[in-house]
């Protein structure tokens, strides 16, 4: 059991670094000292730390509507180094937006039992979203820093900002506790 839980959120290769399949913009670059701190943060309280990766078989699906990325095993589907996950941090592999999807992340979560639920990473509007979704259905009570989230599109960056503090109650905040 733990007071809080942070739950990173695909800060891969393929969506953080230029070269990436999938590069997010200077957008998701920027957020990298922010997660940084708050993992440290986390680490120092001794709270749960959960990432989440995508990690794609070659020909999945998603790829009819994005170009292939972090493809299992590839570099591209790796957490970048600043954020290397400890051996007791769950790093639990993602097919698809949500991540609760095709994981263990409802069955840690319990077994944790936070009282709240930090999220950072990328896509605001895509795999964050999702998941906070997922968080708020099992209601949890959730978290997200501005400073901690990004987006290819800044509209849709603003609008998942928007809906997740509307339709699932998340605390939308500047700063981190």
């Amino acid at each position: 059991m733990t007071d809080n839980a942070l739950i990173v959120v695909d800060m891969l290769n393929d969506f953080i670094r230029p070269d990436g399949a999938l590069y997010c913009g200077p957008g998701a670059e920027a957020i990298v000292p922010f997660v940084q701190q708050r993992l440290a943060a986390h680490r120092r309280a001794g709270d749960a730390v959960i990432f989440l990766r995508d990690a794609h078989a070659p020909d999945d699906k998603e790829f009819a509507r994005f170009p292939p990325h972090c493809v299992a095993g590839t570099p591209g589907s790796r957490i970048i180094d600043e954020l290397k996950p400890r051996d007791d941090e769950p790093v639990l592999d993602k097919t698809r937006y949500s991540g609760f999807y095709g994981t263990d992340l409802a069955k840690i979560l319990a077994d944790y039992a936070p009282a709240t639920v930090e999220v950072v990473g990328v896509c605001t509007s895509i795999c964050v979203m999702d998941t906070v979704g997922g968080l708020a259905n099992r209601d949890y009570a959730v978290t997200v820093p501005r400073a901690g989230v990004a987006d290819f599109d800044e509209a849709f960056h603003r609008f998942a900002l928007q809906r997740m503090e509307r339709l699932y109650g998340a605390r939308i905040v500047d700063t981190a506790r």
